[in-house]
């Protein structure tokens, strides 16, 4: 209820009192909607009537941008005492939006197991394991009874992210063995660790790229996993909330791109410079491709002031090439981003795209026909046939490139998104009038067809 109340600005912020209670209240990712949906002048107000571990658990679901505001805006001992508190894969995704002065002073701040943890995180590259990992993890000796394991666990681990697993290291803090609380808890207190603990341990290295992580977990159905580096060293470990996210930031930058949105950073509510800075450079490219699809047809200019009834159907080769062409491109990324194909399935894909797209084009050919013949005037009732013949070849050109273009580009090991609708909408544009109008051009010649 407050929630919608805040929305619609029904709260006054002046009755701090009832404020206060409402908000200690809400779960911490509600609280943090609300108070990012507060006029700026508001927020550090209300998160200031925020108990101390409500404030802790609701600055993490705050927006980047509003985590810096309100930093900027509270007291450094206030500051101090939320960032340390921070989950370290947190405090590390915090760190990297602010500026770097700012980094330095609160890093600083920390104490020395803090610091070191978000120094380990944040040197190793984006986009990968062991920049995704939080580095509060439960780890037992293997050579613990489950009665000790409990116990060490109840001792030491009571803050630690998650303590659905243990994970079971050597001397040497080499990773051997996972036992799982259920395990742990179901089990005679003198029973050795290793002796109920699984040796068939899932696990990623710290540079293993942060998609491949999500595919894996999501392939074993995991909460969480363990990182080790290059020497089987556990050195953190990565939680399903954090894949959630992965996933999430993969798609929308997926979906963005395929429609010629830049970076794949922009929210609905972007800065308007946000969203021209993302669109403009992708338009202004578009616009340059399409001077070669026009330049293709500005030698037929004669073909098309001869047959008038062209400047009707061609708009349809453009539309419908374009949407056959995102379709098939749609899948296939689809298919290579959750793992399903990988480019040895290359010409499996494409048969199965040349066969149903045999079907889409024979209809759509039919239909291009009769469209052609309502359209076109007695004498140019002819054009019908060769439109229908080019609406063909270019339907089933559209399939074979939005499966080869992505898969090339996988295979090159590149983002198969990069080949965003625009462009093939655009290349199949041009392979579609350059097709259609030579072959008119080559009947108004040869078989001397005349209006």
């Amino acid at each position: 209820m407050l929630l919608q109340e805040l929305r619609d600005s029904r709260v006054d912020i002046n009755d701090l009192n009832q404020l206060k209670g409402d908000l200690n209240r809400l779960p911490p990712v509600d609280v943090g909607e609300c108070i990012a949906q507060l006029p700026k002048e508001q927020r550090a107000i209300a998160f200031r009537l925020l108990n101390k571990s409500q404030a802790i658990d609701v600055f993490e679901y705050l927006p980047p941008e509003i985590q810096e505001e309100l930093i900027n805006s509270l007291h450094d001992v206030h500051v101090v005492q939320i960032v340390e508190a921070m989950s370290p894969d947190d405090r590390a995704e915090l760190f990297d939006e602010l500026p770097a002065k700012v980094v330095k002073r609160l890093l600083q701040e920390l104490s020395l197991e803090q610091r070191h943890a978000t120094a380990t995180i944040l040197g190793y590259p984006e986009g990968t394991a062991g920049r995704l990992m939080t580095t509060e993890y439960v780890w037992l000796r293997e050579g613990l009874t489950v009665g000790e394991a409990l116990s060490k666990i109840r001792r030491q681990d009571e803050d630690k992210e998650t303590i659905y697993y243990a994970y079971v290291t050597d001397n040497n803090r080499k990773l051997v063995r996972v036992v799982s609380l259920r395990q742990l808890l179901f089990t005679f207190p003198d029973v050795l660790i290793r002796e109920i603990a699984s040796e068939r341990v899932i696990k990623v290295r710290t540079e293993t790229l942060q998609e491949e992580v999500a595919q894996i977990m999501k392939r074993y159905d995991l909460i969480a996993m363990p990182v080790v580096d290059r020497e089987d060293r556990l050195v953190g470990i990565i939680t399903i909330d954090d894949v959630v996210d992965i996933l999430e930031e993969e798609a929308t930058e997926d979906i963005q791109k395929l429609a010629g949105v830049g970076s794949g950073d922009e929210g609905a509510l972007s800065a308007p410079i946000v969203t021209l800075r993302n669109r403009l450079p992708w338009l202004l490219g578009i616009m340059c491709l399409y001077i070669g699809a026009s330049s293709a047809i500005a030698p037929f200019q004669p073909t098309i002031a001869a047959v008038p009834v062209l400047a009707v159907i061609m708009p349809l080769f453009s539309n419908t090439g374009g949407t056959v062409g995102i379709q098939a491109l749609t899948v296939t990324i689809r298919g290579l981003g959750i793992g399903e194909v990988t480019p040895k399935d290359t010409f499996r894909i494409l048969r199965k795209e040349l066969t149903a797209g045999l079907g889409t084009a024979i209809t759509l050919g039919i239909t291009m026909v009769l469209l052609s013949l309502i359209w076109a005037p007695p004498q140019e009732r002819w054009v019908s046939v060769i439109a229908g013949m080019v609406m063909m070849i270019n339907t089933l050109v559209a399939v074979t490139l939005g499966t080869l273009l992505p898969m090339g580009l996988k295979r090159m090991k590149l983002d198969p998104a990069l080949v965003s609708g625009p462009l093939v909408t655009t290349l199949l544009d041009a392979i579609g009038f350059m097709i259609f109008l030579t072959m008119i051009s080559t009947a108004l010649h040869v078989f001397n067809f005349r209006p």
